[in-house]
């Protein structure tokens, strides 16, 4: 069986929350949210390697949460970067060696199914570079950038939401990720595609919220129950 590790990036400081608390530590069904989202990920593989991704300025109060409520779950701590790019950077130094498959995951989706978690896995050890979306639900529309101009409507079925875990081949992530930084990745399969290689699609599950609002903290809990 092909060694599994997932990379767990949790860097939000919560201002779109509007407090002080960064939004990966707010309770969600009695515990932070950062601890459902590992859990879920140990559900599905007991035996995956859980690298987590913090800024340094935030680890000891994790550390501190641990603690307050029992949590033991084993995972390798890596520092916050200046980007989501260099965050997973810094959590692909600490995957071990041997580890076949890696998933990069946003920590504010405690949410993913153990059936979306699987599939990614499973198609990423067949075709090395998968993503797990959902359909577009609602009428699109694009803005053009030239002033004056009428915005239009555009066909929904050629458009995807994007999820997370995003899986790949621990060589071809690693080799991705030694390109230079630009603007354009703005998450791994971004990354992975500048360097050459083609995503597979997977259909994830809608109750996959990033939780980043004070209402989507409201779905949470909703969903929690």
């Amino acid at each position: 069986m092909t060694s599994k590790a997932v990379i767990i990036v949790a860097g939000g400081k919560g201002l779109r929350m509007g407090g002080d608390i960064p939004k990966q530590f707010l309770p969600v069904g009695g515990k932070p949210i950062l601890m459902h989202t590992i859990n879920r990920f140990l559900q599905y593989d007991p035996d995956m390697q859980v690298v987590l991704v913090l800024p340094r300025s935030q680890q000891d109060y994790w550390r501190d949460l641990c603690v307050q409520y029992r949590f033991t779950q084993p995972y390798t701590l890596a520092d916050g970067g200046e980007t989501r790019f260099h965050s997973v950077k810094n959590g692909l130094a600490q995957v071990a060696d041997g580890v076949g498959l890696i998933g990069v995951h946003d920590g504010v989706r405690p949410f993913v199914s153990l059936d979306t978690i699987r599939a990614c896995y499973d198609e990423a050890a067949r075709s090395e570079a998968v993503v797990p979306v959902t359909d577009v639900v609602e009428t699109v529309r694009h803005i053009n950038p030239l002033q004056g101009e009428p915005s239009i409507t555009v066909p929904r079925s050629e458009y995807k939401l994007v999820q997370t875990p995003q899986v790949f081949s621990a060589a071809l992530l690693r080799s991705a990720y030694h390109q230079p930084y630009i603007d354009f990745f703005t998450d791994d399969a971004s990354v992975v595609e500048r360097y050459g290689h083609p995503v597979t699609l997977v259909p994830g599950n809608r109750e996959n919220i990033k939780i980043t609002t004070p209402f989507d903290l409201t779905i949470a809990e909703a969903l929690m129950k």
